[in-house]
C-alpha cells in the first residue's frame, strides 16, 4: 500500500472506529509506529482535523466526513449485500477489494443511517455460497480468466463435456479459446468464449475446465459483441416428458433443472416437459429420482433406462 492510499485508509479507519493508537494503526497497515507518526503529520499539514490525545490516540474532529456522500439506509444495504456477494463468490483479489470498499462505504455514513443499514442487514442473510467452479482451485481459474478477459490472451484448457454415451458420462478434450467475459448462472460460473476447435462462441462452466494456461496468444474482441445482451444459441431441439409422484413436486421445482421448460400439475402427479440436444443428457438425471419418476416420451430413453437399471440390477 502507497503512502496516498494508506493516508486515506487511516481517515477512514478514524472514521469508523473512533480513537486509534499508533501502535494499532501500524499493526493494521503492516508498517511501523514512526511512519504512522509521519503521516499523522502529513495529514495535519493536509487540513485533516486529526486530533491526538497522549495515553489515548488519534481520532477525528466529531462531524468531519470525507468524502461527502448521501446514502439512504436502504441504498447502503443494497450496495453492502453486492459487496458481501463478491466477498463470498469472486477470487481473493476481488475479496480484498470488497473489503476495502465495504470500509469506505461504511465509514462514509452517518451514524443514524450507519445504525439502521445494520439493522437491515441483521435481518437478512446472504448464502450464496461457493459456487461450482468458485471453491478450491476454481478460485484461481477465476482470477486467471479475468485477467485473460481484460488482457485479451488465449487460454487452453482440458474441458469435460457431459456424453451419456461414454463411460463415466463425460468426453474429455483439450479447448484453446479467447475469453469474451465471465457469467454467474445458477450458482455456477461460465465461461463465454471463441471456441477454436469448434469455430464458435462457446461457454464452459467453470466446475468442468481443469488444466487451465493462460496463453501468450493475444486476440481482439468483435466490437458488436455485447456480453450483458449476449444469449447462447439454445440448440436444445429435443423434449423429453416425466411425471414426477405428487409428493416429489416441490422438488423437482426447487431445483431450477437447467432442461427444464415446463412444468404441469395433473391428477397423478406433476408433469414435467424438458428441452434437450438428446435424451442421453438426462439420463443420470433421471436415473437419481428412482421409482419417484416415469419417462413418458421419447420411447428411446425408457428403453435406455431399461438397459441402465439391468447393468445396475447386475452388480447386486
Amino acid at each position: 500500500m502507497n503512502k496516498t492510499d494508506r493516508m486515506l485508509a487511516i481517515i477512514l479507519r478514524l472514521q469508523r472506529k473512533g480513537t486509534q493508537r499508533a501502535e494499532d494503526l501500524a499493526a493494521a497497515f503492516e508498517t511501523s509506529v514512526r511512519t504512522i507518526y509521519r503521516d499523522m503529520q502529513a495529514l495535519c499539514e493536509a487540513g485533516v482535523p486529526v486530533v491526538g490525545a497522549p495515553g489515548q490516540g488519534y481520532s477525528l474532529v466529531e462531524g468531519y466526513f470525507l468524502p461527502p456522500v448521501s446514502f439512504t439506509a436502504e441504498e447502503a444495504v443494497t450496495l453492502l449485500f453486492g459487496i458481501e456477494f463478491v466477498e463470498q463468490q469472486f477470487d481473493e483479489a476481488s475479496r480484498a477489494q470488497a473489503d476495502a470498499a465495504r470500509a469506505k462505504l461504511e465509514a462514509v455514513l452517518p451514524e443514524r443511517v450507519r445504525r439502521e443499514s445494520q439493522k437491515h442487514r441483521e435481518s437478512m442473510k446472504l448464502l450464496a455460497g461457493l459456487g461450482n467452479g468458485a471453491a478450491g482451485n476454481g478460485t484461481a481459474a477465476l482470477a486467471l480468466l479475468r485477467g485473460a478477459v481484460l488482457q485479451e490472451r488465449t487460454v487452453r484448457f482440458v474441458y469435460a463435456a457431459k456424453d451419456a454415451a461414454l463411460p463415466g458420462g463425460e468426453r474429455f478434450t483439450v479447448r484453446e479459446a479467447d475469453p469474451y467475459g465471465l457469467v454467474y448462472v445458477n450458482g455456477s460460473w461460465m465461461l463465454i468464449a471463441f471456441c477454436r476447435l469448434r469455430r464458435e462462441i462457446r461457454h464452459f462452466r467453470l466446475s468442468r475446465i481443469s488444466e487451465l494456461a493462460l496463453l501468450e496468444t493475444t486476440f481482439v474482441k468483435p466490437e458488436e459483441f455485447d456480453l450483458r445482451s449476449y444469449k447462447p444459441a439454445d440448440d436444445r431441439h429435443g423434449e423429453v416428458r416425466l411425471l414426477f409422484r405428487k409428493e416429489l413436486a416441490n422438488r423437482v421445482r426447487e431445483m431450477n433443472y437447467y432442461y427444464i421448460e415446463e412444468t404441469q400439475n395433473v391428477e397423478e402427479g406433476l408433469l414435467v416437459k424438458l428441452k434437450v440436444r438428446s435424451p442421453e443428457e438426462v439420463l443420470h438425471w433421471v436415473l437419481s429420482w428412482g421409482a419417484g419418476v416415469e419417462v413418458l416420451e421419447p420411447e428411446s430413453l425408457r428403453v435406455r433406462l431399461q438397459e441402465e437399471i439391468r447393468d445396475m440390477a447386475k452388480r447386486y
